[in-house]
């Protein structure tokens, strides 16, 4: 990606404002031309941008089922929709079919791509490809570590590592002794980090649990029957949502007295949090993650601008929800966007 090539001595709002008067210019001498006029001056009022529609496509690693991708994808849609962007998301776990579809995009010759690193190794030629092609790419969610080495524009999350020593910490503080840290995809480097995290900071015993994260019976019954096999365990963590809830179920299945602490949230997730159930989450603020992805294509292109100066990454978490603040959260989650 060239990024000489392009001017960063304007602000955004000027870059909207600057857009605007051109459409202006360019169409005030005919009758078609005094409607655009008017429809530039109503997008302007809007706050939407009046630039030249782009396509940007979002491929990430959602396995089917998982909500998370859903408060990602409402962000993205929102950044879209402020910017005339239109966005085509793909997904699918399996790093090779992920690779496919980010080929997808390119012989789409989209104006850019958003795209999520769990198994960056698997992407590798193919970002090579979407570079060779002048397609900009930012990653976002997963694969801190990497995206520079893959030559992405920027990059918008959470340091995995980082977030799971915060919730190692806070264990420790909560007294813990015994930690099960749950991995719902084996492979993925995002969720390793965690537990790996975890594992560092916390100065009890951790022990990793495996399960299949697209077959929640499933996950119940393997957290269940790790809970009754083992019941000094005094806390289970696990890296999304859905599993937290899982494990809530598998708690009281299995007669365990074991807490519940996760990262991520959902709307379900924070009732949980408000009446007990779960201890707290690490939140990374997925919403964002999406919304900067498709907002930092656009600056990009209609502005020369790269977030961190494409040397360092823009962080969205990691902050806790617990007890004291659930209800500052909850209204957003209800509507999908936390």
């Amino acid at each position: 990606m060239d990024r000489s090539a392009r001017s960063r001595s304007i602000t955004p709002a000027l870059a909207v404002a600057a857009a605007a008067a051109l459409a202006l210019a360019g169409c005030s001498s005919s009758s078609g031309g005094k409607k655009a006029e008017e429809s530039a001056a109503e997008g302007a009022a809007a706050g939407k941008a009046t630039t030249p529609r782009m396509t940007v496509a979002l491929v990430t690693h959602q396995a089917p089922g998982d909500t998370f991708w859903d408060i990602v994808r409402k962000g993205a849609q929102a950044a879209a929709d402020k910017d005339n962007v239109e966005l085509v998301y793909s997904a699918d776990p399996n790093a090779g079919n992920q690779a496919n579809l980010v080929q997808n995009a390119i012989d789409q010759k989209v104006d850019g791509i958003a795209v999520t690193l769990a198994k960056p190794d698997a992407l590798k030629g193919v970002l090579a490809k979407a570079k060779e092609a002048g397609i900009p790419v930012v990653g976002l969610n997963s694969g801190l570590s990497d995206w520079k080495r893959l030559g992405l524009l920027e990059f918008f999350g959470q340091d995995e590592t980082v977030a799971g020593e915060a919730l190692g910490k806070r264990l420790n503080e909560d007294g813990a002794e015994r930690v099960v840290c749950v991995i719902q995809e084996q492979g993925n480097i995002g969720l390793t980090q965690r537990c790996d995290g975890v594992k560092t900071a916390f100065s009890g015993t951790t022990e990793i649990l495996n399960v299949n994260g697209t077959d929640m019976p499933s996950v119940m019954s393997t957290i269940t029957a790790k809970l009754q096999e083992d019941s000094a365990i005094d806390h289970v963590v696990t890296l999304g949502a859905p599993f937290a809830l899982t494990a809530v179920q598998a708690v009281d299945e299995s007669g365990s007295a074991a807490k519940i602490a996760t990262f991520d949230l959902n709307k379900q997730l924070t009732g949980s949090i408000e009446q007990g159930d779960i201890e707290f989450a690490v939140d990374q603020q997925p919403y964002l993650q999406g919304y900067l992805s498709v907002d930092g294509l656009w600056l990009y292109e209609n502005n020369g601008n790269y977030s961190g100066g494409g040397e360092q990454p823009v962080l969205t978490g990691p902050a806790f929800v617990d007890r004291t603040n659930v209800e500052s959260v909850a209204a957003f989650a209800e509507k999908g966007t936390r």
